[in-house]
């Protein structure tokens, strides 16, 4: 089995995580292979004994992966995809951070979950992305074109509300005065959208949600659309430019530029074991149902 191993340290337990993932793969002899700034900041702090082959991108993946493990929280799962990208390489995570509900395997379970790797007890849990295209995308941004959790559109340098114009396949669907509107993967919904009142998505779902950010439209709701809906997007603004952000990637783009938002022709396979299934996470990272009743 090769493993790719990919993460940002932290400080209070990277080096423990990293100690119970090697014992694990002494058991077991995958061949595993370090990206590069993670292996540069590892050797730096004394943390790895043995030298390790790197890779330094997107480009050094290959079919020849079985695993690619993303040790850090959310984030660093959703950097993670952006190196995976179209590879299909099944993505785990470790979680360093503080929620950790994309990267499940808390820092306690790895002895108990990691093996489960070797012996093929995992569930593949195939996720939807967004991508985007406007006239004008640069080179840099079509390579990256695309999220896992949320496509956003806000305002930039103004406390004024903008105007989003949404169209889905052509037909006009509103107008909304906001700060902003999140256009979520079912991946996406316990993410920034939930905290904006959007409902929750099981994974498995096939839909994505609109979720309007502090509207002035008191009637304007989050709305759950099929994930073959070609969404359309004008902003208006006092600026003359507004932001986008793709997941954790921002940009800025002139106002009145028509967005093209739709689901992207490839998914991102998250490794899902039995006892960290998502309603489980659901309770457990999001109280779910948490009343002193139950």
């Amino acid at each position: 089995m090769k493993i790719a191993v990919y993460g940002q340290y932290y400080k209070d337990n990277t080096d423990d995580i990293i100690e119970k993932m090697l014992r694990i793969f002494s058991q077991y002899n995958p061949e595993v292979v370090f990206e590069e700034k993670f292996y540069s900041v590892l050797t730096g702090r004394n943390i790895l004994q043995t030298a390790y082959p790197i890779f330094s991108g997107h480009e050094d993946l290959d079919s020849g992966f079985d695993i690619f493990i993303s040790i850090g929280g959310d984030g660093t799962m959703l950097r993670a995809a952006t190196l995976v990208r179209n590879k299909n390489i099944p993505i785990v995570g470790i979680n360093a951070g503080r929620l950790g509900f994309l990267a499940t395997v808390q820092q306690e379970s790895i002895e108990t979950l990691l093996p489960l790797i070797f012996e093929n007890q995992f569930k593949i849990s195939p996720r939807t992305l967004l991508t985007i295209d406007y006239k004008g995308i640069s080179p840099e941004v079509a390579e990256l074109n695309y999220a896992l959790n949320e496509i956003t559109v806000s305002r930039k340098d103004t406390t004024s509300m903008i105007t989003v114009d949404v169209s889905l396949n052509g037909d006009h669907l509103n107008s909304y005065w906001a700060d902003g509107l999140i256009i979520s993967t079912p991946t996406g919904s316990t993410g920034y959208s939930l905290s904006c009142g959007g409902p929750i998505f099981i994974p498995e779902a096939a839909g994505l949600v609109i979720t309007p950010i502090a509207p002035h439209n008191l009637n304007a709701r989050p709305l759950v659309i099929p994930d073959d809906t070609t969404i359309e997007l004008r902003v208006s603004s006092r600026e003359e430019q507004h932001l986008v952000s793709l997941d954790s990637r921002i940009i800025s783009i002139d106002v009145d530029t028509v967005l093209t938002i739709k689901k992207a022709d490839f998914k991102i396979n998250l490794v899902e074991f039995t006892q960290e299934k998502f309603i489980n996470t659901l309770r457990k990272k999001l109280l779910w149902g948490e009343d002193k009743r139950n």
